[in-house]
């Protein structure tokens, strides 16, 4: 038979694409011929054979197919002898699956073996010998030994022949089973005086093209007369047996009768089985036609026996019967797991029935015992799918979270519904991949820093934390500033992520006064692709350090004129004199202030407050005491260490000016302040010549109109009024005034020969004197603030 023939193709779809296809050849086939074109076949195209690894599976151990993948075809790999692997069964055939994958996808494969001709017909021996009485009858007849043709159908066995055929002739007679017995009949008498022996020659001829055959010689003694033949009680017995008995178990007894005495009537029993494996399990007593069992019965190899079994008098006479012995199956077989192709590997992604292992179950027993369910474990995200007869799927049944579990043990068990059952299990590790499908998550919702300010830039502030469920490169978190602004500046100038540890540092010192707060957002992003992040809010809170010295508001002191205090004679114990104001930039407990009197020039005369700075009189002001008093008031912070600042309180004791001013004709006049001043005024008058004239004029009228009001001035006897800091009101009422009074002498670089002049009242009070001057004083109205003014000198501790 050439060419391969293509019977049938079936898809089926349960999980996993299936098929079926059946091809025929002849046995003998070289070794490389051509199965069939299966990529064509099946529909497939040759690359897919490739992509999918295509290979052939198969449950046996011997492969008689193979795949050439390149050509999508199947090649003959080992010589088949259709003999060999199916014996007398028809039809004979070869079953295998291809496996592919990617994705994953099985045809089952059946190539049916064609028989030739190949083998003739034999008989077991050679020769035979018959010893018949001369006085057999007419119509005697003598089982002989049937041949044995390996090949079936057609190329079986067809007919005998014997030859010579002048005693005997040739009668076949066939089975319901199709075999055929083969008896020589006697058809003339013997003559043994004529002929003591004949020799005939047994011919078998098979039906095959060419036509093969197969001979015996039988040799026949003639002896004296023996006339009755042994006779079986019955032409068929039967029997029953269960596989795996023990050797030695009676299977049958047959019985056969002589009507003969004597030697002639002894009956002699013998199995005539020739090539089959029947006298390898069963032996029958010679003399009791007893049948027991010598080899092991299994089922699953042979489920019936036929014994042919022949009973011989001495006389050479002869009749046959045959045993049926059917054996009954046990479960006595497990089923059998094989992994026909499978996944270590799934990504945890994966849609719902994707199949990840392929499984072939065979119980090698009949009916129940054969019956076989498989099943799997629970509480796992997969369940086991029947495909086709005794094919599973194992496939996805719900959704795969790697963070939740990356590996599972999945136990497949398989038991039949024999009796007892018998059951397998095989395990399989499947690994979960990860993908990318969790965001970086911060152990906080908000982070909250504390720094101090004054810190060196570069100082690690705190560590921003955040954890992702993922692995490896999925897991691998990066922390990004982002982009935003604090009081209109770039928060990337204010401070900086680390983007493998998340630490942030500061950029820049921090000062308290100048950004108590501020927020920012830092984002989380890990190594997926795509990425996913997620971010949280930071907040930085600057916390004070004692940087910052009090600072004096007042009294406000200028490098060329003195502010003095006017305490008249007649102030009573606890007169407010003035009140040092002082603040501090700081805050908290670094900005509370206390006020010392650290000099004096009687410290008997005054004292001032440590909290409100008030410089009050502890004694009776009396004519003895100076008119000039220098206080030196020290102001403290609460800061560790706290930090200060000095200033210096000069109070004249008098109850007139003149008093006052002659005792403060000793201080000396910055020149260095007048010569610059001149200076500028030359230069001025030097660039603006033809205002020279102009000015020269007016300066002289200004200085005859002060003189004229220095004179009336100095003849008058205006009090001399205190002067109180701004908003200021006694809140003791000891003290002498109960309004807001404000004075301020202005000078010019001729002021030490000017007079004075005082505006009404209204506003506050302070006395302003010219060291250099000569006993006049002006007193001008002013609504400025003390805050306005330019800052004191201060000692600054």
């Amino acid at each position: 038979m050439k060419g391969p023939a293509l019977l049938f193709l079936s898809l089926l779809s349960l999980g996993c694409v299936t098929g079926q296809v059946s091809y025929t050849i002849p046995e003998e086939m070289a070794k490389g011929s051509l199965v069939g074109n299966i990529a064509h076949d099946l529909g497939l195209q040759t690359k897919r054979l490739a992509s999918g690894k295509a290979r052939i599976y198969t449950r046996g151990s011997d492969e008689y197919i193979e795949l050439n993948r390149e050509r999508g075809v199947l090649l003959v790999k080992e010589r088949i002898d259709r003999e060999a692997l199916c014996k007398q069964t028809t039809p004979c055939a070869l079953h295998f699956q291809i496996i592919l994958e990617n994705p994953m996808e099985f045809y089952t494969v059946t190539v049916q073996i064609a028989d030739i001709n190949d083998n003739a017909p034999t008989f077991e021996e050679s020769q035979i010998e018959f010893k018949i009485s001369e006085s057999a009858i007419t119509g005697a007849k003598f089982v002989l030994e049937r041949a044995v043709d390996l090949d079936v159908g057609i190329n079986d066995l067809k007919s005998y022949e014997l030859k010579p055929t002048d005693n005997f002739a040739l009668k076949i007679h066939s089975n319901a089973d199709g075999n055929k017995n083969i008896e020589m009949v006697l058809q003339k008498p013997l003559d043994r005086e004529k002929q003591e022996q004949i020799s005939l020659v047994l011919t078998a001829v098979d039906g095959g093209e060419p036509q093969m055959s197969g001979t015996m010689m039988i040799v026949i003694t003639v002896l004296d007369a023996n006339d009755n033949a042994p006779v079986f009680t019955q032409s068929t017995y039967k029997a029953t047996v269960t596989e795996n008995s023990p050797k030695g178990t009676v299977v049958a007894t047959v019985t056969a009768t002589d009507a003969d005495q004597g030697s002639n009537g002894k009956i002699t029993y013998s199995i005539t089985n020739t090539l089959d494996d029947v006298r390898k399990m069963f032996k029958i007593d010679k003399g009791s036609g007893e049948i027991t069992l010598i080899g092991n019965i299994d089922f699953e190899e042979s489920r019936i026996f036929q014994i042919n079994v022949r009973a011989s008098d001495e006389g050479g006479l002869t009749d046959s019967c045959k045993l049926i012995v059917d054996i009954q199956d046990v479960n006595d077989n497990k089923p059998e797991i094989n992994i026909m192709s499978k996944s270590t590997v799934i990504s945890e992604d994966a849609k719902l029935n994707t199949v990840v292992t392929m499984i072939n179950i065979e119980d090698k027993d009949s009916g129940e015992n054969g019956n076989v369910r498989c099943f799997i474990g629970e509480n796992v995200p997969f369940i086991l799918k029947t495909s086709t007869n005794n094919f599973y799927s194992l496939v996805t049944d719900s959704e795969l979270d790697r963070e939740r579990s990356s590996e599972y043990n999945i136990t497949v068990s398989c038991s039949d519904e024999g009796v007892p059952s018998l059951s397998s299990s095989v395990t399989l590790t499947l690994q979960i991949s990860d993908v990318n499908d969790n965001a970086p998550v911060f152990e906080r919702s908000s982070y909250e820093a504390y720094i101090v300010e004054n810190n060196t830039p570069g100082l690690s502030v705190f560590t921003v934390k955040a954890r992702d469920a993922d692995w490896n490169q999925n897991a691998r978190v990066s922390y990004i500033l982002e982009d935003s602004s604090v009081n209109g500046v770039p928060v990337s100038s204010y401070v900086s992520v680390s983007a493998d540890s998340g630490v942030i540092h500061a950029v820049r010192s921090f000062d308290y006064e100048q950004i108590k707060d501020f927020h920012f957002r830092v984002k989380a992003q890990d190594g997926g692709s795509p990425p996913l992040s997620s971010n949280v809010t930071v907040k930085i809170l600057i916390q004070d350090q004692n940087d910052n010295p009090p600072q004096v508001l007042y009294p406000v002191q200028t490098g060329g004129s003195l502010v003095a205090e006017l305490v008249p004679r007649s102030a009573d114990v606890g007169y407010l004199v003035t009140k040092v104001v002082a603040v501090d930039v700081d805050s908290g407990q670094n900005a509370w202030l206390s006020y010392k009197l650290q000099k004096a020039t009687d410290r008997a005369l005054f004292e001032v407050g440590s909290q409100n700075g008030e410089i009050r009189t502890i004694r009776q002001v009396t004519d003895k005491d100076a008119v000039k008093q220098r206080l030196t008031v020290i102001v403290e912070d609460n800061g560790q260490p706290s930090r200060s600042a000095t200033v210096v309180v000069n109070v004249a004791v008098a109850d007139s000016f003149p008093e006052v001013l002659s005792e403060f004709t000793d201080f000396t006049h910055d020149k260095e302040y007048n010569d610059n001043l001149t200076f500028y005024l030359v230069l001025a008058l030097a660039v603006v010549s033809f205002l020279f004239i102009t000015c020269v004029v007016v300066i002289i009228s200004v200085k005859i109109y002060r003189w004229r009001q220095s004179r009336v001035l100095f003849h008058s006897n205006l009090p001399v009024i205190p002067y109180y800091p701004p908003r200021y009101s006694d809140t003791l009422g000891t003290g002498t005034l109960q309004h807001v009074y404000n004075y301020e002498v202005c000078r010019t670089t001729d002021s030490r020969k000017s007079d004075c002049k005082f505006g009404g009242a209204g506003s506050q009070n302070v006395l302003i004197m010219d060291p250099s001057s000569t006993g006049t004083m002006q007193r001008i109205q002013s609504e400025k603030s003390i805050l306005d003014e330019p800052d004191s000198p201060l000692e600054v501790g």
